[in-house]
């Protein structure tokens, strides 16, 4: 039985050229020296973390998460965290599952009869699979001020034309800014 008010949200960020990795894979753009006067300041984040129900990601993204936890701690705390993999990961928390199945039967068995607010945090190919299926609700991607110039390209290739509804913008004092779009049905 799926719950009342199910969403999954692709939320990735991102250059102002698109790109949502260096080929190095290192996140040292992530912190910029930006600051813009007019921006707001950031939510709690530990109070927004809260809202988010499951996370799901793809197997590079985790090995990813893994490495960088080994210095900035896990990112995820303790909420469910599904890696949509076939392959052999260690599993290092609790919360973590592998799920090798199909993304209908993901959505079907796990994701829909358990939680409400669900966010797919990476990568960019699980994210095209998720928008292409018509199983992403919302896209909230984080733009931050910077042009990488070459990288890991967030829509590459979609392959379709996707109509969407802008339902809200945030400017950061930090010079990000957060577009938060919802996905059109089409019928």
């Amino acid at each position: 039985m799926a719950t009342a008010s199910f969403t999954l949200t692709i939320h990735m960020v991102a250059s102002l050229d698109g790109m949502i990795a260096k080929k190095d894979n290192s996140i040292t753009w992530f912190d910029t020296a930006d600051h813009y006067e007019k921006g707001m300041s950031a939510p709690d984040a530990a109070q927004f973390l809260q809202s988010i129900d499951c996370y799901v990601m793809g197997a590079r993204t985790y090995e990813h998460a893994l490495e960088l936890s080994k210095t900035y701690g896990w990112p995820y705390g303790d909420t469910p965290t599904i890696v949509v993999s076939s392959r052999q990961l260690p599993i290092e928390r609790p919360n973590v599952e592998l799920y090798p199945d199909s993304l209908q039967q993901l959505m079907q068995e796990r994701l829909q009869p358990r939680y409400n607010n669900v966010w797919l945090v990476g990568g960019a190919q699980l994210a095209k699979s998720f928008i292409r299926a018509g199983m992403a609700d919302e896209i909230r991607l984080s733009v931050l001020p910077v042009i990488l110039g070459d990288g890991l390209p967030f829509f590459e290739q979609l392959g379709q034309e996707l109509p969407l509804h802008l339902k809200a913008v945030n400017a950061y004092k930090s010079g990000m800014v957060e577009l938060w779009y919802e996905i059109k049905k089409q019928a």
